[in-house]
């Protein structure tokens, strides 16, 4: 009896030292996430507002685990789930001889990118859809791996080979926002608009016609 409570409480020591160090890993992350995108945001609105003033970038800090880019009337929101996660075993990364090779890496922090109209949150239209772009799944070593629409265009496949880099986050922020850029809007055909009623026209759901046109999700897991 004694043996098997040993082991429980070793289990959950390890477990959870494991799943704290990945959070702090990812917290990290998220953090440093947030001030490279507030750079972008900087330097781009200087290249911007150089032939277009009315073009605006804006950086906006919701709390300690989301933030959002608006951009061309695009809205990206970056969050940081708080709960360390994994996966079954016949999932890819899972499969890897490089998560095999030690149980801790079988657990992630994520960082999860969405793409939104930027109306949306304008107007209230929380009926909507916004769109995945992008996770990443950060590990105990702060090595990496990212999965998401094909429009990214991340071309390695697997964890990184390397710990998280400053670089890496910029290239991932420039990606999404360039994958959100050209997944332009569509509207409903006319036959659709012939009618609303009294309270679509007061909830303003008239202007809920446009859509983005959607990604193509990749499930290969990429670098």
């Amino acid at each position: 009896m004694e043996d098997r409570l040993d082991s429980i409480v070793n289990g959950m020591q390890q477990k959870s030292a494991t799943k704290q160090e990945i959070f702090r890993n990812t917290r990290t992350a998220f953090e440093k996430l947030k001030v490279i995108a507030q750079e972008l945001v900087q330097e781009l609105s200087g290249r911007v507002t150089g032939y277009d003033g009315n073009v605006l970038l804006e950086y906006k800090d919701i709390n300690e685990y989301e933030f959002n880019i608006k951009f061309s009337g695009d809205l990206l929101i970056f969050i940081m789930h708080s709960n360390i996660i994994t996966f079954p075993d016949d999932y890819k990364i899972m499969q890897s001889e490089y998560v095999e090779a030690d149980f801790r890496r079988r657990f992630f922090g994520q960082i999860m990118a969405y793409n939104f109209m930027a109306d949306s949150v304008k107007y209230g239209r929380l009926d909507d859809p916004g769109y995945l772009i992008g996770r990443m799944l950060v590990n105990i070593e702060k090595h990496y791996c990212l999965e998401g629409v094909k429009q990214l265009d991340l071309p390695f496949e697997g964890f990184s080979k390397k710990p998280l880099r400053d670089e890496d986050l910029r290239i991932i922020i420039e990606s999404a926002m360039i994958a959100a850029i050209n997944n332009d809007s569509i509207g409903q055909d006319v036959s659709d608009m012939e009618k609303i009623s009294l309270k679509q026209k007061f909830d303003n759901m008239h202007m809920v016609s446009t859509r983005k046109v959607g990604f193509q999700v990749s499930h290969q897991m990429t670098h």
